[in-house]
């Protein structure tokens, strides 16, 4: 039989089409009766949250492409084919989520006495609070405009929540517009809370619907509705022409809210003449264009668990537990000097990292330290413990990725104060963003120098690492503490990469590297040796590590590959990908680990790393992929991320050659088994 065509399109799935399939796999939790009450919402709210991240990045660079070439991706569609893909099901999940909301959570809601109460249900005493809550707290900071040649359309920000309004009569001034907007500020919150039940909310727009007209003396308010544009929000660089990357972005960050408008959601009782004439206002197509039964920001509904006191319908609260080689140790680096330390979050906890970096700032002994961070808040524990050392005397070297996208003011700020303090800040390499996760010591002991590292796959964030599950590895290990150096010498100094023993290092030998290991499992296919390769990752897009894939399916090897969100492999397809198993987890917490296994014929590797399998991680960033040389932590991440996940069939769904995902679940009389809830329980009892 001839050999298939590995790079023809229709052995590709759209990575636009697979991120909004990763959103319906999100806000199926908020169906899910055994995900409790509030935190279902919490669920809708992070596929809102999500969707509108994807119109503000991806959107918004399909329609530059759509204008500059035109070409199309490795799936064969152009970016005008793809953008009509995306409207269409872009639209479907829109009104999936209000379908939601209305239908599901609402009524729900409700039977635990939780209300989002209407205008025509409003009691008397509520609609008096209401218009003195109106009079008093909106009224005076809301600024009507209306509209004429002295008064032109405003220039809205990013996302905020606005109303278009239709007038009739004339004003003091004779003038007579015909129509009006009316901005609410940000600071304004989405969700009021009014007397009546427990807990009895009313939604912003639905306090300044029932009061606009207070806004228009004189002249008749005839329609009001409300709406909200979103906006290009990535910023450009050029790297050609930036002598200082801090005040090049701080410079960037004022124009985000006032990007080209790529999304316009409105009200869905709007009129088709004002529907047309916002859309043409913001330059928008009418396939750009939401009606939301329900209000346009769902993501703020957020503040509702906060202003609920209902611990029974959140999930149960849990310690992380420090691990047992570190339990009432005094001295984390005789800890460390004993063995490898392996940490799982959020299942175990993230202070012996703080600890670590802590240890070093105090510990006199202690030489120097370096440390990347792409987002970790500019008050975290992670940046009070280098500030620390660094007022300490510690030689701190902090590589800040500026760019990292949605956190450039945190990071600039974190920039400032670690200077502020002593430490030396570099921005990485412009051009290229700094994605990898490390830290590393280094401490005089016994007249030399010995190098303690911390590497992980997520970010710095003790926030973050409660509700997003990644690896990290504590290690003194000579081959990769100098490996890490080096690194960081690269960041910091001009000259080409040294050669690196342990690490695999993007955009240099992560690509090559990757695929080499793929290859090395074809080899033993093809002489009848053992030969397995498992992954685990958040994306898994790049088209020549999918073609590589195909081939060792081809070649018998078996491959099971868990990927959290963007997939473009299309697994069992007869003489191509049958032997490929993908499968994706949602369920409490974000899936981040970032894990590779290659069986290597009974001698297997198993390497942690900070990337995906994407383009932009193998070629358009400093990423780290770092073996795990202890037997017994190998053990461990093999039954932790590979044998408890793809036992999973409660959060587990598996991805079709069609491009479609089922969710698994139990057969028979088989047990179901839930991959977090089993690290849950495992790790904290």
């Amino acid at each position: 039989m001839d050999a298939p065509n590995l790079s023809s399109p229709h052995l590709y799935i759209n990575r636009e089409l697979a991120f909004l399939e990763f959103n319906r796999r999100v806000y199926s939790l908020c169906k899910d009766p055994e995900v409790p009450m509030l935190e279902r919402l919490q669920f809708l709210c992070i596929a809102a949250e999500i969707l509108d991240e994807f119109f503000e990045i991806r959107v918004a660079g399909l329609k530059q492409r759509e204008l500059q070439d035109g070409r199309p991706g490795a799936d064969g569609r152009t970016p005008a084919e793809q953008l009509d893909a995306v409207s269409a099901l872009a639209h479907e999940i829109v009104e999936d989520h209000y379908e939601i909301l209305n239908s599901v959570l609402k009524p729900e809601l409700e039977a635990h006495d939780i209300r989002f109460v209407q205008r025509d249900q409003w009691t008397s005493e509520q609609q008096a609070w209401i218009e003195d809550y109106f009079e008093n707290e909106l009224a005076p900071i809301l600024t009507p405009v209306g509209l004429d040649p002295a008064h032109p359309f405003p220039n809205l920000l990013n996302k905020s929540l606005a109303f278009i309004v239709t007038l009739k009569g004339k004003d003091a001034f004779g003038r007579e517009s015909g129509k009006a907007v009316v901005q609410a500020p940000r600071a304004l919150p989405r969700v009021v809370s009014v007397p009546g039940g427990a807990h009895e909310f009313v939604f912003l727009s639905s306090v300044i619907h029932h009061n606009v007209q207070a806004l228009f003396r004189g002249v008749k308010v005839t329609g009001c509705y409300q709406f909200r544009v979103t906006r290009n929000s990535d910023l450009f660089v050029d790297s050609e022409e930036v002598d200082d990357l801090l005040r090049a972005m701080e410079g960037e960050l004022s124009t985000r809210n006032y990007g080209d408008a790529v999304r316009l959601e409105i009200a869905d009782d709007c009129p088709p003449e004002l529907e047309a004439f916002l859309s043409a206002r913001f330059c928008l197509a009418l396939r750009d264009v939401y009606r939301c039964n329900g209000p346009v920001n769902l993501n703020r509904l957020t503040s509702i668990p906060s202003l609920v006191n209902r611990p029974e319908l959140r999930y149960p609260g849990f310690v992380p537990q420090v691990p047992k080689v570190l339990r009432g140790k005094q001295d984390i680096f005789a800890a460390i000097r004993a063995g490898d330390v392996l940490l799982h979050h959020p299942f175990e906890s993230f202070a012996p990292v703080v600890d670590f970096l802590r240890s070093a700032a105090t510990d006199p002994n202690v030489l120097a330290i370096r440390q990347t961070l792409y987002r970790t808040g500019a008050d975290s524990t992670i940046a009070e413990a280098l500030v620390n050392a660094a007022r300490a005397g510690k030689e701190v070297l902090v590589v800040i990725e500026l760019r990292a996208r949605f956190d450039e003011a945190d990071n600039i700020e974190l920039a400032n104060r670690l200077q502020e303090a002593g430490a030396q800040v570099v921005y990485g390499i412009v051009g290229y963003k700094t994605h990898a996760k490390m830290s590393l010591v280094i401490r005089r002991e016994e007249g030399k120098l010995v190098r303690y590292a911390h590497l992980g796959t997520g970010n710095y964030h003790a926030v973050k690492a409660r509700i997003y599950t990644d690896y990290g590895l504590l290690t003194c290990r000579d081959e990769i503490g100098r490996d890490v150096q080096e690194v960081f010498h690269q960041l910091t100094a001009m000259g080409k990469p040294g050669e690196l023993h342990a690490l695999l290092e993007a955009p240099f030998t992560l690509f090559d590297g990757v695929q080499s290991l793929i290859a090395r499992e074809i080899k033993h296919a093809e002489a009848g040796k053992s030969a397995r390769i498992m992954a685990k990752m958040n994306s898994l897009i790049e088209p020549r590590v999918i073609a590589e894939l195909y081939r060792a399916s081809c070649a018998g090897v078996e491959i099971d590959l868990v990927v959290r969100g963007l997939c473009s492999l299309r697994p069992g397809i007869e003489g191509v990908s049958e032997n490929i198993r993908v499968r994706s987890i949602v369920g409490r917490f974000l899936e981040h680990t970032r894990v590779l296994y290659f069986e290597n014929d009974g001698k297997p590797d198993v390497y942690l790393t900070s990337a995906d399998w994407m383009p932009r991680n193998f070629f358009d960033r400093i990423e780290v992929c770092f073996p795990v040389r202890s037997r017994r932590l190998r053990e461990r991440i093999i039954e932790e991320a590979f044998e408890n996940y793809l036992a999973d069939n409660v959060r587990a769904w598996e991805l079709k050659s069609d491009g479609s995902y089922v969710q698994v679940s139990p057969s028979g009389d088989e047990a179901p088994h839930d991959s977090q809830l089993t690290l849950l329980t495992a790790f904290n009892g």
